[in-house]
């Protein structure tokens, strides 16, 4: 588990369109029950207060609840890894 328990590193089934976006379509949670994101509401810039970490936060409806989760930027650009999922647990 990561230092900080209320961050929870999750795995994210995401679609690119021609614009490179990124527009995350299911999570799997660390139970690996695996949930169906029913839209993105907004993506903007962001910090976690609860969890820590900054990135992109894309707010979502999943299960008709509205969530945050995120997207942390790897630092090392030739590391094979752009970055990593989180969400905040509850």
């Amino acid at each position: 588990m990561d230092v900080n328990e209320s961050k929870v590193y999750v795995d994210v089934t995401v679609d690119f369109d021609s614009d490179g976006r990124m527009f995350p379509r299911t999570i799997k949670w660390e139970d690996n029950r695996i949930y169906k994101i029913d839209r993105v509401l907004s993506m903007r810039p962001s910090f976690s207060r609860k969890a820590g970490g900054q990135g992109d936060l894309y707010t979502i409806k999943v299960q008709g609840q509205e969530k945050h989760l995120y997207f942390e930027r790897n630092e090392e650009s030739f590391s094979g890894s752009v970055g990593r999922w989180f969400m905040a647990r509850a």
